[in-house]
C-alpha cells in the first residue's frame, strides 16, 4: 500500500544534494561541508523547493516550506499564529532578520543555518521573543555537544532497528486541532535488544521531520505513550540522568510545541517512572501529562476515534508502523547533510542550560530505584 506520508527527500538523487542546500554561516570548511553552508546574504542559491503542497495534497504529512521562504500557512493558521504566538505576518521577515543579526553579532562562530524557514521555527517556539529564540537556538546546537552518543552520525539508517521493532510511529492523520500524534510503545523494547539511547535517537529524528512543516510549528504535536508490556527492566534502565537530558532537550533545546502527553495502559510501576521524570518537568509541561490507564473512553475524550487506530479503539484502520519508518528512511540524505558534519560549535561558548550535571540526578536515583521495586 502506498504511504500517506510525503517526504521532502523522497525524490532526491545523490546529485540533488547541493540543489537542496540551505544557507548557513560561520564555516570555512571544504566543499563537502559547503553543500550545507552557503552564504546567507542574498539567498540566491537556486534551491530546489521540492514538492509543493498541491503535489502532496491528500497524502497526509505536509511538505516543509521552500528554502527560499514563502509562507505556506492557511489564513486560519495565520490568525492562530497571530493570536497564540504573537506572529504578525507584516513583521515576520523583519523579525527573522532581527534574529539573524543577533546571531551574527553575538555568536559569529556558530555554524548554523540562517535561512528564514529555519529561524522561524525558533521564533515561533518562543513567541517571537528574540532573546529567548536565540537561547533556544544555542541550546539546540549545544545539546549535540553535551550528548554526543545521541547526535554522532545521526541519520535514519542508524536507527532502522528501532523503527523495525515498532518502538514509535506518527499517526497519519492529525487531530481536529491540526496536531500530529507521535505514538511511542516503550514496551516493545527490551534492554538486551540495543542501548536505550537508540530509542532517543529515533525520537529526535522524528521530531526533526515533524517540525519541518509550518503547520506543526504553529499547531504543535501530541504524544501518545502506550505502556503495554513495560516492566521493571525497562522502567529502571534509563535512569534520572538520561531522563533529565531528554526532558531538557524537549523543553529547552528543540523548537517544537508539545501540547499534550497522553499515557495509556500504564502499570503500577509508572508511579516510579514518573517520579524520575517529574522533577525535571516545568509546571506547565507537567500539567499536560494525562494518565488514562486502560480506559480508552478517557483517551477518546482528548483524541477522537477518527484519527486513532483500531488498537486504541479508533476507526482509522490498523496501526501501521511502516509508513513513518519509510518517511524517515527516504529522508536519509537531508539528515546526513544536517547531522553528519563537523562540529558546528567549534569556538562557541555554550550556555549553562545545556551543560547537564549528573551527580545530583544519580544520587536521587538510588532512592527512586527502590521505589520502582516497591511499585513492581
Amino acid at each position: 500500500m502506498e504511504s500517506r506520508w510525503a517526504t521532502s527527500g523522497a525524490h532526491m538523487g545523490s546529485t540533488d544534494v547541493a540543489a537542496r542546500a540551505v544557507p548557513v554561516h560561520g564555516t570555512d570548511c571544504g566543499c563537502a561541508w559547503q553543500i550545507h553552508k552557503q552564504p546567507m546574504a542574498d539567498q540566491n542559491g537556486h534551491i530546489d523547493a521540492g514538492p509543493s503542497l498541491e503535489q502532496v495534497a491528500g497524502m497526509g504529512f505536509p511538505a516543509p516550506p521552500p528554502p527560499i521562504y514563502s509562507c505556506t500557512l492557511t489564513p486560519e493558521l495565520v490568525a492562530k499564529a497571530r493570536e497564540e504566538l504573537q506572529e504578525k505576518p507584516e513583521w515576520r521577515l523583519r523579525d527573522v532578520q532581527a534574529l539573524r543579526d543577533m546571531i551574527l553579532k553575538e555568536q559569529p562562530n556558530l555554524r548554523t543555518r540562517l535561512d528564514d524557514a529555519f529561524l522561524l521555527r525558533f521564533l515561533r517556539a518562543r513567541k517571537f521573543d528574540y532573546d529567548r529564540a536565540l537561547q533556544l537556538l544555542l541550546n539546540y546546537h549545544g545539546s549535540r555537544r553535551a550528548w554526543p552518543e545521541v547526535f554522532q552520525d545521526l541519520k535514519p539508517s542508524s536507527v532502522k532497528h528501532v523503527l523495525d521493532l515498532g518502538f514509535l510511529t506518527v499517526l497519519p492523520r492529525p487531530d481536529p486541532q491540526g496536531r500530529y500524534i507521535l505514538c511511542l510503545r516503550p514496551g516493545k523494547w527490551k534492554p538486551n535488544d540495543y542501548p536505550f539511547v537508540d530509542n532517543i535517537r529515533a525520537i529526535y529524528l522524528t521530531l526533526e521531520k515533524l517540525i519541518q512543516p509550518e503547520e506543526t510549528q504553529v499547531n504543535g504535536i501530541v504524544i501518545l505513550v502506550d505502556y503495554t508490556g513495560v516492566g521493571l527492566s525497562q522502567a529502571s534502565n534509563p535512569g534520572p540522568l538520561l531522563a533529565k537530558k531528554v526532558v531538557s532537550i524537549l523543553q529547552d533545546g528543540f523548537p517544537i510545541r508539545i501540547k499534550a502527553v497522553n499515557i495509556i495502559n500504564e502499570p503500577r510501576i509508572f508511579k516510579g517512572i514518573f517520579a524520575i521524570i517529574k522533577p525535571f518537568l516545568k509546571e506547565k509541561m507537567a500539567e499536560r501529562y494525562v494518565l488514562h490507564g486502560s480506559d480508552l473512553s478517557s483517551l477518546h475524550r482528548v483524541i477522537p476515534r477518527s484519527v486513532l487506530p483500531e488498537e486504541y479503539g479508533g476507526v482509522a484502520g490498523r496501526l501501521d508502523m511502516s509508513a513513518w519508518a519509510q518517511t524517515l528512511l527516504e529522508a536519509e540524505e537531508e539528515f546526513v547533510v544536517e547531522f553528519c558534519q563537523p562540529d558546528p560549535l567549534d569556538g562557541v561558548v555554550l550556555p549553562d542550560s545545556v551543560l547537564y550535571e549528573g551527580e545530583q540526578a544519580e544520587d536521587s536515583y538510588r532512592t527512586l530505584r527502590s521505589q520502582l521495586y516497591y511499585c513492581y
